[in-house]
């Protein structure tokens, strides 16, 4: 009878270690250059003009997200933090916004789902009928400008920093949504934005040593998602890695 018992517990665990090993094969090493990488097209250079229309913040209900899970939904202005701002990444791996229970918002990039805590983002913008400003000579990554109320945001290509090794071009095809990030010009281009989820520092697998892949705090499993550090990600950017 004791064999039966626990044998459940044995698989469980075999496939708890199957969906983590799934994460972390889907999920590259994000610091990593982009040699594989097909170049991207070239953009068609458009005027940066003072006319054009300003990106308003979406409303959250629009989305899925109830109203009251962000404390500061709007931001009004998007600045650089001071160099040295980011403090390194504790010896546990949990930073300072992991001390307790966090809100998180999850959303989808190229069929993967990250969570990002809602004290780092500011506004959800729609590119609905849109047209990002290219720039000429950016990295790959930059998407182009968005004119939103707070000036223009830097637009990230979100899968090119997280899953850089299996990025296709056609991942910029039917991108959404921008979110923008509290301290930061840029924001994160994103496919769909799911639903605000609260979680415990206990059950997210935490990463201590972020040798590769420092952008990513850890990983859900029970929600199959990856935590995504935006400090971290926000150095990678300062430094000019993809």
């Amino acid at each position: 009878m004791g064999h039966f018992m626990t044998q459940p517990v044995a698989l469980s665990n075999r496939s708890q270690v199957a969906l983590q090993s799934y994460l972390d094969d889907l999920l590259f090493d994000a610091t990593q250059a982009l040699e594989l990488a097909e170049p991207a097209p070239p953009e068609l250079e458009q005027p940066a003009t003072d006319e054009a229309p300003l990106a308003m913040p979406v409303e959250l209900a629009q989305v899925g997200v109830p109203a009251q899970a962000l404390a500061h939904p709007l931001v009004e202005v998007h600045r650089p933090s001071a160099p040295g701002a980011h403090l390194p990444v504790p010896d546990d791996g949990r930073p300072a916004w992991a001390a307790e229970p966090f809100e998180c918002l999850l959303f989808d990039v190229a069929g993967l789902t990250l969570a990002v805590p809602l004290v780092c983002l500011g506004s959800i913008y729609s590119l609905a009928g849109r047209e990002l400003i290219p720039l000429f000579g950016q990295p790959d990554w930059f998407l182009g400008m968005l004119p939103s109320q707070g000036g223009k945001l830097n637009v990230l290509d979100t899968a090119r920093w997280v899953m850089p090794e299996r990025y296709r071009d056609d991942f910029r095809e039917g991108l959404q949504y921008v979110i923008s990030v509290q301290g930061y010009e840029w924001g994160l281009a994103v496919h769909q934005v799911s639903r605000s989820l609260r979680l415990h520092p206990n059950e997210i697998k935490w990463r201590s040593q972020r040798g590769q892949r420092p952008w990513l705090a850890g990983t859900v499993i029970e929600h199959m998602c990856a935590l995504l550090d935006v400090a971290q990600l926000a150095e990678l950017i300062a430094k000019g890695k993809s």
